[in-house]
């Protein structure tokens, strides 16, 4: 039920800009000099309005043509293009297939779906891009240049994520329009913060037409163990308000997304369960569990081991522990392996649903734990 997850200075001439990280090992077919891969010709800027709501996640973008020159690369390398939007790098494909031929002169040409930036990789024949990606494949590993640019002209301008430490950990602020549950969000760092005793604030401010959701990520993966959440009470959420605690890879595809999912909220109805455990894809049976808590404070938790998921829902919130269980399952379906997850707090709204949002509200986690 989640989505389906820098910018480059761009310089005044598009000739002269190179962006490329050199792969230890490899040979160019200069002794002196790298494989380099840079751009010749570059689409516009995506420009859309970062608050438009109305938009399907697997629409078709406009596209045009992007060009640009590969020095120094081996037989049988190729170009990928990604395109970035709505918070993810998308791969460009042509005719069907995710690479692009390079010419005996180095020169490659390709069509891109318009996005605020684009990047284009060098790579071995045998690399296989991901398909979405929250950040670029660093080079290494099938990669062996990387050059990224700006669209062309103006684009929107979008909040700077910032960083903040809750419960002894790191975590990183999304910003600007992405996709959560199939509805597209605008996130506004601005509507996170730690208060005084260390918890955890989220809030959806602005007004309809124009919300700001919250979330913030980890900034490194725990793989298994168990995640405690302490929550305090969010039952004065309208329905179409979300809380989600969740473990997320912000590369790949949603069947391989690593998503273990604790979702607070009624879905955009009034008479809806209001916690839902899922092991993605949701739509296999197997893999959707939901019920009714009443209003209070809880601690929410999913034990993840080799083949198994626990989750459990306890009354309470606090370091007490021991609470009166709500409700515990065990998920032996679709269990995933550790990999590139982090943890994923996000206050956000759902679109789709009967009822929509009237006012701001906030949420408050008061810690976050996670026992090997």
């Amino acid at each position: 039920m989640m989505s389906r997850p820098h910018i480059v200075a761009h310089t005044a001439t598009l000739s002269v800009l190179l962006a490329s990280f050199v792969l230890t090992g490899c040979h160019s077919s200069s002794k002196n000099s790298a494989p380099t891969v840079a751009f010749s010709k570059v689409p516009a800027a995506y420009q859309e309005n970062p608050y438009k709501t109305d938009i399907i996640e697997d629409r078709d973008y406009k596209t045009d043509i992007i060009e640009g020159r590969a020095t120094g690369a081996r037989p049988g390398q190729r170009i990928v293009l990604y395109a970035k939007t709505d918070g993810r790098w998308g791969v460009c494909r042509q005719s069907g297939q995710p690479f692009t031929n390079i010419e005996v002169d180095g020169r490659w040409k390709a069509s891109v779906y318009l996005g605020i930036e684009y990047a284009a990789l060098l790579v071995d024949p045998t690399y296989n891009p991901p398909e979405q990606t929250e950040s670029l494949p660093i080079v290494g590993n099938g990669v062996v240049a990387l050059a990224v640019v700006n669209g062309e002209g103006p684009a929107p301008v979008l909040p700077s994520p910032k960083i903040l430490n809750f419960s002894g950990y790191e975590w990183t602020t999304s910003t600007g329009p992405i996709f959560h549950a199939g509805s597209r969000n605008f996130f506004d760092p601005a509507n996170v913060w730690t208060d005084e005793r260390g918890a955890l604030h989220l809030r959806i401010s602005g007004s309809p037409g124009k919300w700001a959701a919250a979330e913030v990520k980890l900034t490194r993966s725990l793989g298994y163990g168990t995640y405690r959440f302490q929550v305090r009470d969010v039952s004065h959420l309208e329905p179409s308000a979300l809380l989600t605690l969740i473990t997320w890879d912000g590369a790949g595809t949603e069947r391989n997304r690593r998503e273990l999912d604790v979702e607070l909220g009624r879905w955009g109805y009034l008479d809806n369960d209001n916690v839902h455990y899922v092991v993605q894809p949701y739509y296999v049976p197997a893999n959707f569990v939901t019920f009714r808590a009443p209003p209070g404070a809880y601690t929410h938790s999913f034990r993840w081991e080799p083949g198994q998921v626990t989750f459990s829902t306890e009354a309470g919130s606090g370091n007490t522990g021991g609470g009166r269980v709500i409700n515990r399952h065990v998920f032996t379906s679709g269990v995933p392996l550790p990999g590139g997850e982090s943890v994923r707090i996000a206050l956000y709204l759902f679109y789709l649903g009967q009822i929509p949002l009237r006012n701001e509200t906030e949420v408050i986690i008061d810690k976050f734990e996670y026992l090997p």
